[in-house]
């Protein structure tokens, strides 16, 4: 049986007074990984190198409150919902009718919309396990929440295990009263050096991924799923961000942010990502169920905010590997599903497994 120590304190509170709690999840070997019911939001997690110093390996703040400022925290590590990525025009057709989202990404709807998951209170509860330790987020969507039919129940569990190597799991559980959509992820920024002043130019990224879906400028699909052979979009084999992003200026000129289709059966857990930063041999392997993962590579991040221990957050300062259904879902029928109907639960596993080489 792994010994974990499991800790949870009062960490700010929001304007209105309501307190905001951390949890902390430790496993021997350096392991630890902090949690916040503001967003359900993995704060922090500090691994091993291969000289067995423990460094943090995810953007993040020191402060709760920071949280409230998606300028500063732009979804850093929080549980995206009630739909991750963007819909078009924040509409979608549902049992005959269109249902109208609150936009905040131009006249598209972005991660749930100007108030989504991340910026909600969650219900938190830690708990030693067998293997380890985790701790559980729920809370209720109301009803009409940024125009969202159906009132949603949502319980996401992070689940830290040495198995042997340092396993982070996510699974959502989700359920409706009334038609709706649902497309849950989580938006954990990664920097494997354990520095975030260095960018993420030498990580080497893999994919389990033939095809991706292009976009417009906007980020919004165009409906296509195109092989990445031949495109910027291969990374079937080992790649480093940084050369990728230099040797494509001119057709990536923002940057990666693009959705990947992960090779397998949607559903079943598979191999979806690795990355790998050679210089301190910190390793992650990501495996899901779901049938998209979205690439983003912190293009956004301008200097103008730091995180924790005062490190400034550059531009390409971390990349996030988002599982999830595929952007705009609701209005591509040729895409997986992410409608939800009573009866029906939503059900989703995430996993990041860490060596060191």
């Amino acid at each position: 049986m792994t010994t974990a120590q499991v800790h949870s304190a009062l960490w700010g509170h929001l304007p209105g007074g309501q307190p905001i709690h951390r949890f902390t999840l430790t496993l021997p070997g350096g392991v630890q990984a902090r949690f916040s019911s503001l967003g359900a939001t993995l704060v922090s997690l500090h691994l091993p190198d291969r000289t067995g110093t423990p460094g943090e390996v995810v953007l993040g703040h020191d402060q709760a409150e920071t949280y409230l400022d998606r300028d500063a925290a732009p979804f850093l590590g929080s549980t995206v919902g009630r739909h991750a990525n963007r819909i078009a025009r924040g509409r979608f057709p549902l049992g005959g009718r269109e249902v109208q989202l609150v936009t905040n990404d131009g006249p598209n709807a972005l991660h749930g919309g100007p108030r989504g998951f991340d910026l909600h209170l969650w219900t938190g509860e830690a708990a030693p396990t067998d293997g380890g330790a985790q701790v559980t987020f729920t809370r209720v969507s109301p009803d009409g929440e940024e125009g969202y039919p159906g009132t949603l129940n949502v319980r996401v569990t992070y689940a830290l295990t040495l198995s042997p190597d340092p396993t982070l799991s996510i699974a959502y559980h989700a359920e409706t009263d009334a038609p709706t959509v649902v497309n849950l992820t989580n938006h954990t920024y990664w920097n494997l050096s354990g520095n975030p002043a260095e960018t993420i130019a030498a990580h080497e990224l893999t994919l389990h991924a033939e095809h991706y879906t292009p976009i417009h400028p906007d980020g919004i699909p165009t409906g296509e799923v195109l092989a990445v052979a031949g495109t910027p979009m291969d990374f079937r084999t080992p790649r480093a961000i940084g050369e990728q992003l230099r040797a494509h200026q001119g057709t990536l000129p923002g940057g990666y942010d693009h959705n990947f289709v992960v090779r397998g059966e949607p559903g079943a857990l598979r191999p979806a990502a690795t990355l790998y930063h050679p210089a301190s041999g910190r390793e992650m392997s990501i495996h899901t169920t779901e049938p998209g993962l979205q690439v983003y590579s912190g293009n956004f991040l301008d200097g103008r905010h730091t995180g924790h221990g005062g490190r400034v957050h550059v531009r390409n300062s971390a990349v996030c590997l988002e599982t999830q259904h595929f952007p705009d879902a609701p209005n591509r029928p040729q895409f997986p599903s992410t409608h939800l109907n009573p009866g029906q639960t939503f059900t989703s596993l995430t996993t990041h497994t860490f060596r060191v080489r």
